[in-house]
């Protein structure tokens, strides 16, 4: 699981867990800050706030300080539930200006790499999940293994997962060489990224079963993924 979340690297200011009193509490550390692992040992600053990026971990105060004065902390796996309240107290992600929630979706033909066609201009009784971004773009790539999991998680649902890449084909070919994607992937896509104006990736957006969007999302913040399974959730409950 560790080499899994050292693959995500997120720019942000840190939450944490504050256990001792038994409430959430926000405070920002720097790369000074002396964090340790269960295992006691001191993690550099990019493995702690690698982890602490995947809403998975919390810190706490150790109760003990370096020999300069400084406080230590201890970053521990979070339980299912500090971790729902760890980001249900988030603010929304920010929506994207492309895609107004409560709207009509504005559909498309598709092919993806594969060669299968989708048919996006008609309410298809599916709910969709697009992913628009490109290869050199740092938070899409970061966010690869946690939409994996949510792949994982819909596998059986109607739930399909288009991911509308801006690069062409031979590129994805050599980048899935070495980085596993498992959405449908859509090469080629800048031309559909025009069409609905997107400006900045990832750019995420849920279409429920009626074509009406849901959810959508620009850019990549700890709970992104959270906001997208609990769009999927309430989509697929609706009539």
């Amino acid at each position: 699981m560790l080499k899994n979340l050292l693959l995500i690297a997120l720019f942000f200011s840190v939450s944490f867990v504050n256990a001792q009193q038994g409430s959430l509490k926000k405070t920002t550390l720097n790369e000074q800050s002396v964090v340790r692992g269960e295992d006691g040992m001191v993690y550099p600053y990019t493995v702690w706030k690698k982890l602490m990026s995947t809403g998975k971990y919390g810190l706490k105060n150790r109760g003990t300080v370096t020999e300069s004065g400084k406080p230590e902390y201890v970053v521990y796996e979070l339980t299912p539930e500090k971790k729902a309240a760890y980001v249900n107290q988030m603010p929304r992600p920010r929506s994207s200006d492309s895609f107004p929630e409560g709207e009509l979706f504005n559909g498309l033909k598709v092919t993806d790499m594969n060669g299968n066609k989708y048919d996006l201009r008609d309410s298809t009784g599916k709910v969709i999940v697009l992913n628009f971004w490109f290869i050199n773009c740092p938070p899409c790539k970061n966010e690869i293994p946690l939409l994996n999991e949510l792949v994982t998680t819909y596998k059986d649902k109607n739930v399909v997962f288009l991911a509308i890449a801006l690069d062409e084909k031979h590129d994805l070919k050599d980048f899935l060489k070495t980085t596993s994607f498992n959405y449908n992937i859509v090469d080629g896509g800048r031309y559909i990224a025009n069409k609905y104006g997107v400006k900045g990736y990832p750019t995420h957006v849920v279409i429920d079963k009626s074509g009406f969007i849901k959810f959508s999302t620009l850019g990549l913040a700890i709970n992104t993924v959270h906001w997208l399974e609990k769009s999927i959730n309430e989509a697929l409950a609706s009539k």
